[in-house]
């Protein structure tokens, strides 16, 4: 088959999935109308609509993509990636989603300063949420890079400028209320283009009757160190301190996503939000069950992709190289389709929660005497939101996807997971406390991810620290927001009594009333 051919069945789902998305889009922006519209859909947004969304735009380049990469080189190890993406949402349901959509805030800038009453708490959540925003776009623009190589040929940059755009004029011309109808399509849309190829694949794969991979295979070429008990493990290995940073890192920091914390400030209640992320769990633990089976797959018939370093193009290229002809093409059409689904979803999300935060803190700010109104600033802060990112993701970084939205998931734990969960639950949380563990969990955890981006500096101890940070700059940030908040205890505001009542409070008590 020719190169053109070849690259037939990409080109058609690349085209066909970005006008539906923009179609959908463009239904949205029907009903978008005022700030509010376009930052929370107007806390509109019924469970099962919500839930679907959430899980639209949850379900990332390292879910459709990174998963099973790793998968292939390492083995079941990497099982913990979806583990905890999943059991995050555990932690969500039972200590956060609730109070956090009673609350009433439109952000986690919000939220912060309306629990400390503090401008530098408020400012300080600004500048994480925009960094762990664009730390976790910059896979989606490098993911959506690496489809468009692999599915038709084309420069990896392409992949960026065509989801930057869709979800460009998706995010300005209708807000969360488009982006809602968009994600909830997209996540059914990523399940099918998953689901279905493996499924033929599976099919294949038992009428060849080729047995199991032989790991040697899979690993040539790299250095795999079976050291799963050693507590810090060599560079290259999985570790048992890697394992439980990992663990830390995604168990804790889903609820500081700021893309999936805004997601429970668009329910009508907090019984809503249980609900929502309750529906949330068995949709993407139903995804999760997919990827495996690309790995498994992929050790059987693809080992020479991890051999060469380009194992996230796994789920792109095995349904060719296990079914070549007709079939085959149709099935590299299908998951393409998917894979910029997934790009599409989640950078929209992310550019959503930025582009609020950006709105009401730095494009919203009055400049030479004149002031953006609520959406034309929500509009500017959104093409900051994506171009930023889209810009850096052109670097040559080689850091996985899945590895750099490990990072982003590090950096939310270490910074809003301590901050939420104290905010929530204890009283003596005060602003200083809350400031000095924000520095300490975000300096820390966010040099670590600086650093890992541009590696080569460092080996030994040192790296596998900073490869994952979380197992010390979560209990860090924890440890520094307690023992600051008791040493400043008189500084606590004077209404944390009333708003800890707000917050746990079920909405079917009129507390003005009683």
């Amino acid at each position: 088959m020719s190169p053109d051919l070849d690259a037939a069945p990409g080109i058609v789902a690349l085209v066909v999935v970005s006008v539906a998305t923009l179609a959908i889009g463009t239904y949205g922006l029907r009903f978008s109308r005022t700030t509010s519209d376009f930052m929370v859909a107007s806390r509109t947004v019924r469970p099962r609509m919500n839930a679907s969304a959430i899980s639209g735009e949850y379900l990332s380049a390292a879910s459709f993509l990174g998963v099973a990469g790793l998968l292939l080189t390492f083995g079941a190890d990497m099982l913990w990636y979806p583990v905890g993406w999943t059991a995050g949402y555990l932690v969500l349901l039972t200590l956060v989603a609730a109070p956090l959509r009673r609350s009433g805030a439109y952000t986690l800038p919000d939220f912060a300063e309306a629990r400390l009453d503090s401008q530098t708490v408020r400012r300080a959540c600004s500048l994480l949420v925009v960094a762990i925003g664009w730390l976790y776009l910059l896979p989606q623009f490098q993911g959506a890079g690496i489809t468009l190589a692999s599915a038709v040929g084309g420069p990896t940059w392409l992949g960026s400028l065509v989801v930057g755009t869709v979800v460009l004029v998706n995010v300005i011309s209708g807000g969360m209320r488009s982006i809602t109808l968009v994600q909830a399509f997209q996540y059914w849309l990523k399940l099918t283009a998953l689901l279905v190829p493996a499924a033929v694949l599976l099919v294949v794969w038992a009428g060849d009757g080729r047995p199991g991979a032989d790991p040697a295979a899979v690993h040539a070429g790299a250095t795999r160190t079976l050291s799963w008990s050693s507590p810090l493990a060599e560079s290259g290995s999985m570790g048992l301190y890697l394992t439980y940073s990992l663990i830390v890192a995604t168990f804790l920091g889903t609820m500081g996503l700021p893309h999936v914390v805004v997601r429970f400030y668009t329910n009508p209640d907090g019984r809503a939000a249980r609900r929502t992320t309750l529906v949330v769990l068995v949709l993407i633990g139903v995804f999760y069950m997919v990827p495996p089976v690309y790995g498994a797959l992929g050790r059987v018939y693809a080992a020479e992709l991890a051999a060469s370093g380009r194992s996230d193009v796994l789920v792109l290229e095995l349904p060719r190289l296990m079914l070549p002809g007709l079939g085959g093409d149709l099935l590299t059409g299908l998951v393409v389709g998917g894979a910029f689904a997934a790009f599409l979803s989640t950078s929209s999300g992310l550019a959503i929660a930025v582009a609020g935060v950006l709105s009401q803190d730095v494009t919203g700010r009055p400049y030479a005497g004149r002031r953006l109104g609520g959406v034309a600033a929500f509009r500017v802060g959104a093409v900051l939101a994506v171009v930023v990112p889209a810009v850096v993701s052109l670097s040559e970084s080689q850091v996985g996807v899945a590895t750099t939205v490990g990072l982003a998931f590090a950096v939310s734990a270490s910074t809003f997971c301590p901050l939420l969960l104290l905010g929530i639950w204890w009283r003596g949380l005060t602003a200083a406390g809350a400031l000095a563990g924000l520095a300490a969990g975000g300096l820390g955890s966010g040099l670590a991810a600086l650093l890992t981006l541009f590696p080569g500096w460092a080996d030994g101890w040192v790296e596998i620290l900073l490869r994952r940070p979380a197992a010390w700059s979560v209990p860090l940030s924890f440890l520094v927001m307690v023992v600051v908040s008791r040493a400043t205890r008189r500084t606590a505001p004077l209404h944390v009594r009333r708003f800890m009542v707000r917050l746990h409070t079920p909405e079917a008590v009129d507390l003005d009333r009683g």
